[in-house]
């Protein structure tokens, strides 16, 4: 299943970053343009493997590392009820 936003959710581009409204509760959340890239690519289809080594190989950081801190924020999107899927 491919990552998606929940329904009751809009994303917004502002700048190089992402705003996204929870409309049922109200609430914003401002994504940095690192989070907000991964956002973009894992909603457009993007393999996460494949994203995971781009980042890996932009930034030089572990490959495990870039993995573990993608599967956190997906999970504190999932959580806090923006996304589903994955």
């Amino acid at each position: 299943m491919a990552l998606q936003l929940s329904d009751h959710v809009t994303m917004t581009s502002v700048d190089d970053s992402v705003v996204l409204l929870d409309e049922r509760k109200g609430r914003y959340w401002q994504l940095n343009s690192t989070a907000a890239g991964i956002l973009r690519e894992l909603v457009a289809g993007s393999r996460p493997e494949d994203l995971r080594d781009r980042l890996a190989a932009a930034s030089g950081a572990d490959r495990d590392t870039v993995e573990r801190d993608m599967r956190d924020f997906v999970r504190q999107l999932q959580s806090a009820g923006l996304i589903s899927g994955r």
